[in-house]
């Protein structure tokens, strides 16, 4: 019959009614416990639930309605199916045990045939209660896990875009406003079309990086050079960063080693980076920005440090900067979703490396990745 070994509960004061039903049903492969007394079923059934409860309703002491409202008041009970067998056939009767929260109503004296139908019927319907549960969570962790991935990549899309845009507003502050056709030198316009083209890459993996917290970011690997890596990253973003008052400074140590990665998702850690000292640094500043980002190379690991002389990082925080949704406390503070640094750790952490906040700085920020070499191949 497939029931599974399901456990059945038979409480009824009538010992020949108890061993009638538990024979009967032992027979179609349920297991059976029982009890002549309803006190003493409430706690056997509290200590262990049963998948099903057959329950009488004249029984000395505590009868079957009381019995079935003590077992729907406890939250660890209150969904165990409870049919009513009772000799019983008044129609107030049975409105009283479904008011209750009785599942079902078997008048004595029964057919086999039918109380094996009904119990069957409610184990059913158990069941698919059951998978429906299940289902529903399923589907929350699934919009949870999209919404992270929706929040993620509009995050990042506004980086390159936010770039593009400086350099296309720098030229035309610089043009003359009566002339109605611009030139742009083809080194601009080549950076401009890598800009749209990492537009489109963080488009597409919209649908590839849903279940980055389940599956793992997924990472593209190749031999790369970081301090390659970083110069063409400084020379994207250097039109735009001059218009904004900051100057981007480059220490790159020598013979750097190459190591394995993700080209496209390095450049985002990097300009997440980047793009959080503009966004807590922003104009007017008392000061120009100054930003240095530092490659070096120590005990088969490389290490990127992102630092600025800006307003600095709440220390209240500090531990919390890499959280998802953890946004700075500062005034200036502008509106964002705080997955910056979130999708930074994500990031950096599926190359097997570290990311943190230096707070020993004694002035402004350090942001600081690493990515191990042992993997590198010879």
């Amino acid at each position: 019959m497939g029931q599974d070994c399901k456990t059945l509960f038979i409480v009824d004061d009538t010992p020949d009614n108890v061993r009638l039903l538990a024979n009967l049903l032992s027979a179609h492969g349920y297991r059976i416990r029982k009890a002549l007394d309803a006190n003493f079923a409430l706690k056997s059934i509290e200590q262990s639930p049963p998948d099903l409860i057959l329950l009488d309703v004249n029984m000395p002491t505590m009868n079957g309605y009381e019995m079935c409202a003590q077992l729907k008041s406890n939250p660890d009970t209150q969904e165990i199916p409870i049919i009513f067998v009772s000799a019983l056939d008044n129609v107030l009767d049975k409105v009283k045990a479904f008011n209750l929260g009785g599942a079902d109503y078997i008048t004595k004296p029964f057919q086999m045939e039918e109380v094996l139908a009904r119990i069957e019927h409610q184990l059913l319907l158990l069941q698919q209660k059951h998978q429906l549960r299940a289902e529903i969570q399923e589907r929350k962790r699934a919009e949870q896990s999209l919404e992270v991935s929706l929040r993620v990549v509009s995050h990042d899309l506004r980086n390159p875009v936010l770039g593009l845009s400086m350099v296309l507003n720098n030229y035309l502050k610089r043009a003359d406003p009566n002339q109605t056709e611009l030139s742009l030198p083809r080194q601009t316009l080549e950076q401009m079309a890598r800009s749209c083209e990492r537009q489109l890459a963080l488009i597409n993996s919209l649908v590839e990086s849903q279940h980055w917290e389940q599956q793992g970011v997924p990472l593209v690997l190749r031999r790369l050079d970081l301090g390659t890596l970083v110069r063409d990253f400084a020379q994207e973003w250097s039109l735009g960063l001059g218009e904004q008052e900051v100057t981007l400074s480059l220490n790159l140590g020598e013979n750097l080693p190459l190591f394995m990665g993700d080209a496209n998702f390095i450049w985002r850690v990097l300009e997440n980076l980047l793009a959080n000292s503009l966004k807590y640094n922003p104009l007017p500043r008392s000061q120009p920005l100054n930003i240095t980002i530092t490659v070096t190379a120590l005990d088969q690991t490389l290490t990127c440090r992102v630092t600025d002389n800006g307003v600095g990082v709440d220390l209240a925080i500090a531990d919390r900067v890499f959280e998802r949704y953890q946004r700075g406390d500062r005034d200036n503070n502008p509106l964002g979703l705080g997955l910056g640094l979130y999708v930074c750790k994500l990031i950096v952490e599926a190359h097997g490396g570290k990311i943190g906040l230096n707070t020993a700085v004694s002035k402004g920020a350090e942001i600081y990745f690493t990515l191990p070499l042992e993997k590198v191949p010879a």
